[in-house]
């Protein structure tokens, strides 16, 4: 198949290829992601994802069950042959002018080769085949369809998840360099006779949870790399890196709410109506099952007869026929009357599918564009919070140097300033995926070919 592009580029929160990235392939179905981006990512779960692939061979199983299908209308030869010994040849009774003779008839050696060519021109179930052969491929391709916005959906998010997890590691690293500085001070003025013992005991137990966080956050980031890795079927073995571009997705993080919800857009309502045309298709076979069934033949024989086996196929007996048959279905019990009102009654089930599915679409989008704007708030009341806990940290850290503060009050500006920048990154995290939903909701996460 060929390459997929994404149109998910116009999410506006994609990095662009940097002049770092390097996509190594060592052979067609091997290939090496190093400082991959995101589009890379999803381009090789769109190729190797075993989920991704089983959709693309049930097309390809699909379409051959359509040609199998279809090919009844093409003739349909075929040859028989059959050979018989008779161990007891039959006799019957011939009666002439009142008196009866018994005669044997045949001989104990016969074969048969008939080679037959038959050619439907009228079947019901061939025209509701040639009629559905379109909606079936579709539903095939949605079907497919459907994998692949998952799994960008799905990759997306784990993507933006170490994204999170990475930029969480650089805060707590940071962190640390401050509490290492502060313990050396603290040491330092303890051992000065400035301070008491308290403040250099502060600098430690906070020095110790932000290596036991940076422990914590590493051993997530290890499970996070092997998840997506699964997740876009890479080989676990293999090297793999990816690389971030922070500011260019906190650029685009805004979303047109404005955008008019149509459950046409999503794939699983079109996928719906697919099925409710090809329910349609079955209803009028099920109405056409009236109709008789025409068809042609024509065939070819040679019959073998020899008493002696050795000599049976020294002389044909050919014979050749050509005819039509008809068949008219009378009655069958009333079957078919309530194979169409069944069928009927399918059709009002999608009908009923479509207008679940449509509120369904109605309440994810809701909720989804509910999210993102909570979100959305969360995310620049967190941007706000970071720069303002800096500048209360910068002040009481000048204070505090000054013998102005107290070490308390220069741990808490420290814990205040460590949390925002991590509610700060959450709130990314979470708004990125909120944006993710409300597009998928909205059904404008497509894929062109």
């Amino acid at each position: 198949m060929k390459v997929y592009k994404l149109f998910f580029v116009l999410l506006g929160f994609i990095p662009i290829w940097s002049s770092g990235s390097l996509f190594a392939q060592t052979n067609q179905e091997n290939e090496i992601l190093l400082n991959a981006t995101l589009p890379q990512l999803i381009d090789y779960a769109l190729k190797n994802k075993p989920e991704v692939k089983q959709a693309i061979i049930d097309e390809e199983i699909g379409e051959r069950d359509i040609k199998s299908a279809l090919s009844g209308w093409l003739p349909q030869i075929n040859a028989n042959a059959n050979f018989n010994h008779n161990l007891k040849q039959q006799v019957n009774a011939l009666t002439t002018n009142g008196e009866t003779n018994y005669i044997t008839f045949g001989t104990k050696n016969t074969s048969g080769i008939v080679l037959q060519a038959d050619q439907q021109f009228l079947n019901a179930g061939l025209i509701q085949a040639s009629k559905s052969a379109k909606y079936y491929r579709e539903q095939y391709k949605r079907t497919t369809e459907s994998k692949q916005i998952n799994t960008i959906v799905e990759v997306s998010k784990a993507f933006f998840d170490i994204l999170t997890s990475q930029e969480q590691l650089k805060i707590i690293n940071e962190n640390i360099a401050r509490l290492e500085k502060q313990l050396k001070d603290a040491k330092a003025q303890y051992e000065g006779g400035l301070v008491d013992k308290t403040d250099y005991q502060r600098a430690q137990i906070s020095l110790s949870n932000s290596q036991a966080d940076k422990k914590r956050t590493e051993e997530l980031l290890k499970y996070k790399y092997a998840y997506i890795k699964g997740l876009i079927g890479y080989n676990p073995e293999q090297e793999f890196s990816l690389t971030f571009d922070t500011q260019t997705m906190e650029q685009h993080v805004l979303l047109d709410t404005t955008q008019i919800l149509s459950p046409q857009n999503r794939v699983e309502y079109r996928l719906l109506e697919t099925q409710r045309n090809l329910q349609k298709i079955n209803t009028s076979y099920n109405k056409a099952a009236y109709l008789p069934r025409l068809s042609g033949f024509i065939n070819h024989s040679w019959n073998y007869l020899n008493n002696d086996f050795s000599e049976l196929y020294n002389q044909s007996y050919p014979g050749s026929v050509v005819g039509l048959t008809l068949n008219v279905p009378i009655f069958q019990g009333g079957k078919r009357t309530q194979e169409i009102k069944k069928s009927q009654l399918l059709e009002r089930r999608i009908d009923l599918d479509l207008e679940d599915t449509r509120n369904l679409i109605n309440t994810q989008y809701e909720r989804a564009l509910a999210t993102y704007k909570s979100n959305l708030n969360d995310w620049k009341t967190a941007n706000a919070n970071v720069e303002i806990s800096k500048q209360v940290y910068n002040t009481i850290k000048l204070q505090y140097d000054e013998g102005i503060k107290t070490y308390l009050d220069l741990m808490t500006s420290e814990t205040d300033l460590n949390t925002s920048q991590l509610n700060y990154l959450n709130s990314l995290y979470s708004l990125l995926s909120a944006k993710l939903d409300v597009q998928q909701a909205l059904g404008t996460i497509t894929i062109n070919p």
